[in-house]
């Protein structure tokens, strides 16, 4: 079943919802052709389209940026910040936090290639994702990432006052391409990406811009000036 969803577009998460949601639209169809004529079984659609709308999963392009991070998820960004990291990371990160409107996709994918080396669920409460007290209290998953060159990354799934179930579908151990889907927050959400602060990474976006899981790159390599040549230095010592 999950690849016939994928085929036509919906999210391979969501079997269990879809095949629900088809049920009830179909006996309210049947209901409204039995008590007010046929053509008002149409209202059911306007349900149906609702949940397919929301368990959509196009494809996106990854840009060929071997050295950026890229976003964990649909949304607007909520938040660029310096915290003290989760565990798995240790010392300080940078974390960029975004929120999922029931209207994004809710797919998550991974920002960079990596094997899979921590996986934590974290029990909580279910406040709205944009209160400020929702990263810290929420119900959420941890999914850490030890990348080809030895850096780690985390991406943490929150769910919200609607988002009750988190999916995460990987385990330790497995590998991930650049972009790859793992998994889905289900009704409305936030998802947070940290990179530790000497990794030398800086925020390629700002505070309230929309990006896409998998396709804008949300950190980039901080440029270094080059040391300086020898001889020149010389020569500023000596003029």
């Amino acid at each position: 079943m999950k690849r016939w969803l994928r085929i036509v577009g919906l999210a391979e998460y969501g079997g269990d919802e879809l095949l629900i949601a088809a049920l009830a639209c179909g006996a309210m169809a049947w209901a409204l052709a039995l008590a007010l004529g046929p053509w008002t079984a149409l209202v059911a659609l306007v349900p149906w389209a609702i949940v397919l709308w929301f368990f959509r999963d196009p494809e996106r392009r990854v840009p060929d940026r071997p050295d950026a991070l890229l976003s964990p998820a649909d949304g607007r960004v909520q938040d660029i910040q310096e915290v003290d990291a989760p565990s798995y990371l240790g010392g300080r990160a940078l974390r960029i936090g975004i929120f999922l409107s029931p209207l994004d996709v809710h797919v998550n994918r991974a920002p960079c290639e990596g094997t899979v080396e921590h996986l934590r669920y974290l029990a909580g409460e279910f406040l709205p994702a944009y209160n400020p007290r929702a990263p810290e209290r929420n119900e959420a998953v941890e999914l850490g990432l030890v990348t080809p060159l030895g850096m780690r990354v985390l991406v943490k799934q929150i769910a919200g006052m609607l988002a009750r179930r988190i999916v995460c579908a990987v385990r330790p151990g497995a590998r991930l391409a650049r972009g790859a889907r793992y998994g889905m927050i289900k009704f409305g959400s936030r998802t947070e990406l940290y990179v530790p602060l000497d990794a030398g990474f800086r925020a390629s976006v700002r505070v309230g811009d929309r990006v896409r899981g998998g396709e804008t790159v949300l950190l980039e390599r901080e440029e270094r000036p080059a040391a300086a040549a020898p001889d020149a230095q010389a020569q500023e010592a000596h003029p």
